[in-house]
């Protein structure tokens, strides 16, 4: 997912270049090429898909050529990340039923390329049809908490362990005093917004959760891979309800569940989070 405008980095990063397209680790390569290496690790062999706004298209021409334009979403209004991950859902299933997706935002900081793909591995490995499961299961990755931190979403899970446990709760970006409280209780994770599901299992969430976003897709599919795609995409997304897919799916699905993770992990949301990485004074 690479759509947002990082307005919190202003004006480092702006509307027309957004925080996901610069090299702010000073490392040779922007945020975004640093997320598709990170992907690379998984799997190299996987489909790799880009969903951004329309104004994006150049710079991941430029920074992701590898990636061919039918898998280069481009939305023409911002609508969050349901109908984000809605879009691309409906997309590949239509070539890919059976697909198993792993959906990131393309802005964050993992330093540990390996760790994040024995997670992820284990994720994917975990979305699949299983006999054990009336139904499918999303995973989200949780990230454990190093500080009480004010700026994240917490997802809280009752069992403990190392393996995949079904998630209990989500919980909004809490005051520090309630931070606090989560550290010392424990079973409390960063979410980091990362989400792997199997194609179907997300579209028949959608389904029950956002029946109007899946509406408009089922109103879009015809178009899908044709011509007329991006003048339907045009018409149609603009009608979606701008919700998050926390809001909309995560938090309402009996069939989510969390893997838990202890690599070094930020969103590099802030100044003081670049900062913290780098070691460096940003200058502006």
């Amino acid at each position: 997912m690479a759509g947002g405008v990082g307005s919190r980095l202003y004006p480092i990063s702006t509307p027309e270049k957004p925080k996901q397209f610069l090299d702010l680790l000073g490392v040779g390569k922007t945020l975004i090429q640093l997320t598709y290496e990170r992907f690379l690790a998984v799997d190299p062999e996987a489909h790799f898909w880009v969903v951004t706004s329309e104004a994006y298209y150049k710079y991941i021409k430029e920074q992701l050529p590898a990636i061919p334009d039918e898998q280069i979403l481009l939305e023409p209004v911002a609508r969050n990340t349901a109908p984000c991950i809605a879009y691309v859902s409906w997309k590949i299933a239509q070539r890919y039923p059976d697909a198993r997706v792993m959906v990131a935002p393309s802005d964050a900081y993992v330093p540990d390329v390996e760790a994040f793909a024995v997670t992820a591995r284990q994720a994917l490995e975990f979305v699949l049809p299983d006999p054990d499961r009336a139904s499918g299961a999303i995973v989200t990755i949780g990230i454990c908490p190093d500080h009480p931190d004010t700026e994240y979403g917490y997802i809280h899970v009752v069992e403990s362990g190392e393996g995949i446990v079904k998630v209990s709760e989500f919980k909004e970006k809490p005051s520090l005093e309630v931070a606090e409280r989560y550290l010392s209780e424990g079973g409390y994770f960063w979410n980091a917004g990362i989400f792997v599901y199997g194609v179907k299992t997300m579209i028949s969430e959608l389904r029950a959760f956002a029946p109007s976003i899946a509406a408009l897709m089922d109103k879009l599919a015809p178009a899908l891979y044709t011509r007329s795609e991006q003048s339907a995409l045009a018409d149609i997304f603009p009608r979606c309800e701008k919700i998050s897919i926390d809001y909309a799916v995560m938090e309402r699905s009996s069939l989510v569940y969390m893997a838990p993770s202890s690599w070094s992990w930020s969103d590099l949301g802030s100044f003081a989070a670049i900062e913290k990485v780098t070691g460096k004074k940003l200058a502006f």
